[in-house]
């Protein structure tokens, strides 16, 4: 099936080839064939003799009978009729291609023949018409010659005298010389007394000794007149830049020396642009641009110094714009003048090209608004500190009830507002289609974003600076580290809490929202160092830090409160302590100290503080002494039994259930007020450990800790922790007490109520 389906692709090339072989000897395009001698029959060549007689029927060397032979040989008698059938197509095949061939090519022998026979007819009378034109010719070209033979003597006649009138005009020109170039003089025409001259200069070099000597000195007296006059003007501010420029190049052309006038000119012009530079002139970058182009013009080899003196011009006009940015400029207005920089850069770059005056401004302008970035978020940084210092200079003053609530509020407002007027400040350098702006649009919106995550870092480490903790990577941290702790105003402290959760919570969402839509895009930084703005980590850092100033807030105040405390119970000798007579002082400065952190915090945190009189928790007082546990305790009347009765105090704390004293300080008066509370009295129970107690010291301690039951009872609602403390305070006194026996409980009210008589006629603040 493969041969079968590859035999008619075969016998199609067989047959094209032999057409081909068959036109080509009709045709004798083969050299080789057209130029071999037919071999001898009895002696044939040795191609033919290598070919195959059936393979030879197209070669010069076929002989029919041989192929005959072999065929009868070799083929049937089937074979030989399909041999006959084959070659009786091939035959027609190839009168048909020849009869094709002659109908292709008819109508161009026809064509050629008909131009033949044009051809034949336009030569006719050509010869003839050929001879006349020459007779003709040879007829002009005679009396040409017999014309200019007759005029040649007259020629020479005439070309001498217009030669010798050429140079009488030459002579009269040198005689009227002078007189030309004082009219000149006198009309201020000296590019025409210029040319005069030049035109004369190579007669007075050649006889200027001899026969001119008179109207070469007159002229050159004339020139130098010329000369002084094209000096004046050249120098001459009021002249118009082409009238100088065309002054220097008639200089030049008189061969006057120009290094001098050029060195002059350029200092002249260093000057003019250091004017334009400081004071207020009626000159435009326009006119310094044309002065330019003109400098050019009249000096083509001062290029590199005006480059210089344009470089050091912008260089001038942007840092006087440097020195601007030390105060707060709005945007609008740094950008008005960065942009007439711009175009006045740009205007002097078609003059100059090769002093790239766009790409240095570019860069310079570039520098210049992430400075004034920069310096927008330092001043609103100072902004907030500065509100936040105001507190600290009236913080060891008498504040009022609201002057702490006011400072907070001004705090927030600060960082809050502050915030969104530099996005506004920032939206206006993008707001615009000017190519500068275009060019920097992307880098301004990365630095804008850089810059708020930069802010809110520097703002955390400041805060930790007001703080008194200063943290590893503030630049200022020397300064602080010295602070005492005590010299630190606590209500600064707490303020920067609640200012650190404001600005989590409320600052960073807005921030993050407007830098959303206003300046989104940006990218002209590389991504490796990842997104210029995160709000997660800034989020984080302020919640860290608030946390870390609320618990600094109550580490402040409770050290505060148990120095006091440390001071009473170290002072006296509670082992030759006397008999109780009232409550102790220390605990109206206690009680004080109690009052005033209620204050702070009652204006600074969320929540509400529960406030009672004095007077309405005498009722209080009395039922919590008349427990029955107290009454039995008290009237045990001998040592043996009360310490017996510790004992079993002791032993029933061990199946108590265990109560949770400090708990998660939250943002809230609540929680802070039970912190430092919790604190001091678990100082004053570790203060109580330390000292050893007569009968009345104990009872003193007891007295005072019932006092304080019923009065802190005010500043929390956490009863049964403050209970519990002061409860171990007792138990503390009972421990390290020589004969523990307490006060009985009608002396206990007793003692009590005149304290609390005391405290309200001296009035509700005390």
């Amino acid at each position: 099936m493969a041969t079968t389906a590859g035999a008619p692709p075969t016998a199609m090339d067989e047959k094209a080839r032999r057409t081909r072989d068959l036109l080509a000897s009709f045709y004798n395009t083969d050299p080789a064939a057209a130029g071999a001698v037919p071999a001898s029959p009895a002696r044939p060549s040795p191609a033919a003799s290598s070919v195959s007689p059936l393979e030879s029927i197209n070669s010069a060397s076929f002989n029919p009978d041989v192929y005959m032979d072999v065929l009868v040989q070799q083929s049937n008698l089937e074979g030989l009729l399909q041999g006959h059938v084959k070659m009786a197509a091939e035959i027609k095949n190839l009168d048909t291609d020849l009869q094709m061939l002659v109908y292709e090519n008819y109508n161009k022998f026809i064509s050629a023949t008909d131009t033949i026979k044009r051809m034949k007819t336009n030569i006719v009378g050509m010869e003839t018409n050929m001879e006349q034109l020459l007779g003709k010719i040879t007829s002009v070209q005679s009396r040409s010659d017999t014309v200019n033979t007759s005029l040649f003597n007259k020629r020479e006649n005439i070309e001498k005298l217009h030669r010798t009138r050429n140079l009488l005009r030459k002579v009269q020109f040198i005689y009227d010389l002078p007189t030309r170039l004082n009219k000149c003089i006198k009309a201020e025409a000296y590019a025409d007394a210029v040319k005069f001259f030049t035109g004369a200069k190579p007669i007075f070099e050649a006889y200027g000794d001899s026969s001119f000597q008179d109207c070469k000195k007159a002229s050159e007296e004339a020139m130098d007149i010329v000369i002084q006059h094209l000096q004046a003007k050249l120098y001459s501010d009021s002249e118009p830049i082409e009238a100088r420029a065309e002054a220097v190049v008639l200089l030049k052309q008189l061969n006057f020396p120009v290094d001098n006038l050029k060195s002059s000119l350029l200092e002249k012009l260093e000057d003019c642009l250091l004017n334009f530079q400081n004071k207020p002139t009626n000159a435009s970058i326009g006119d310094i641009s044309k002065t330019f182009r003109a400098y050019l013009i009249i000096f083509p080899d001062s290029e590199r110094r005006l480059i210089e003196l344009a470089h050091a011009l912008f260089t001038n006009r942007y840092e006087t714009v440097r020195e601007t940015l030390k105060e707060r400029i709005p945007s609008t207005d740094l950008l008005a003048i960065l942009r007439g920089l711009w175009e006045d850069a740009t205007a002097i770059d078609e003059v100059i090209p090769e002093a790239a005056l766009p790409a240095f401004s570019l860069e310079t302008t570039r520098d210049i608004i992430k400075q004034h970035i920069a310096t927008a978020f330092l001043h609103l940084q100072t902004e907030i500190s500065d509100v936040l210092v105001r507190t600290h200079s009236t913080s060891n003053e008498k504040l009022e009830e609201s002057q702490l609530q006011t400072a907070m509020e001004k705090s927030k407002i600060k960082v809050s507002q502050g915030c969104i007027d530099l996005l506004q400040e920032f939206h206006h350098l993008i707001d615009g289609d000017t190519e500068l702006i275009v060019k920097l649009k992307d880098l301004i919106i990365d630095w804008v974003q850089e810059g708020f995550q930069d802010f809110f870092q520097k703002l955390d480490g400041h805060f930790h600076l007001l703080s008194g903790r200063s943290k590893s990577f503030s630049q200022e941290s020397n300064s602080i580290d010295s602070v005492q702790i005590d010299k630190i105003p606590t209500v600064l402290v707490l303020m920067l809490a609640q200012l650190c959760v404001f600005i989590e919570q409320t600052t960073i969402p807005k921030v993050t929202e407007d830098l959303a839509a206003s300046f989104s895009g940006g990218g002209a930084r590389s991504y490796e160092y990842g997104p210029p703005f995160v709000p997660g980590e800034i989020c984080r850092l302020y919640r860290s830090s608030g946390e870390k100033f609320l618990h600094h807030y109550i580490n402040m105040k409770t050290q505060k409160i148990s120095k006091l405390l440390n001071k009473r119970f170290s002072t006296p000798v509670w082992i030759k302590h006397k008999e109780p007579r009232e409550v102790n002082m220390f605990v109206d400065l206690l009680l004080l100290e109690f009052n005033g952190v209620v204050s702070e915090v009652k204006q600074i945190l969320p929540g509400l503080i529960r406030r009672h009189r004095h007077s309405d928790s005498t009722g209080s007082t009395t039922s919590s002494r008349s427990n029955p546990m107290r009454e039995d305790m008290l009237n045990r009347s001998n040592t043996t039994r009360t310490r017996s009765q510790f004992l079993e105090n002791h032993l029933a704390k061990l199946f108590e259930q265990k109560m949770e004293i400090f708990t998660k300080v939250e943002y809230t008066q609540e929680s802070v007020i039970s912190a430092v509370l919790k604190l001091c009295l678990k100082s004053l129970q570790e203060f109580v450990r330390l000292q050893t107690f007569n009968r009345s010291g104990f009872q003193q301690i007891q007295l005072d800790m019932e006092f304080l039951k019923s009065s802190l009872k005010e500043f929390i609602d956490d009863e049964a922790a403050i209970s519990f403390l002061l409860k171990e305070v007792n138990n503390a006194a009972h421990e390290r007490c020589l004969d523990p026996i307490p006060l009985e409980a009608p002396i206990l009210d007793k003692l009590i109520n005149a304290k609390l008589a005391k405290i309200k006629e001296q009035g509700p603040n005390v």
